[in-house]
């Protein structure tokens, strides 16, 4: 039995010695890689384009914002018209319900 126990030990004492000699430092004797095999660093990015606003004048009016209107008015508008046609066409409410929805979504 002692002579299995033996050889388990030394199993393991050999099987730990093979993973602290893979974590040994590398011999300062040897060469440095090439430089032919080294990258360069990538080329520096572009320096951001800088615009200087116009300066305003003194005597010219300010500009009014342009404000972006939707011609055809929100969706809750939109159904709500929809549902109001159907109702004067004399829809029942669930042909009125499917016409609201093809109708707003025109």
């Amino acid at each position: 039995m002692t002579r299995y126990s033996t050889l388990a030990l030394i199993l393991v004492l050999s099987g730990t010695g093979g993973a602290a000699l893979a974590q040994m430092p590398q011999p300062m004797n040897q060469p440095s890689p090439s430089p032919a095999l080294t990258m360069p660093p990538p080329p520096a990015p572009p320096p951001p384009k800088i615009e200087i606003p116009p300066i305003p004048k003194m005597d010219a009016p300010p500009r009014q914002p342009r404000v972006n209107v939707n011609p055809r008015g929100s969706f809750g508008d939109r159904i709500t018209n929809c549902l109001n046609d159907g109702t004067a066409a004399g829809l029942g409410p669930s042909e009125r319900a499917e016409y609201s929805r093809a109708c707003a979504n025109r």
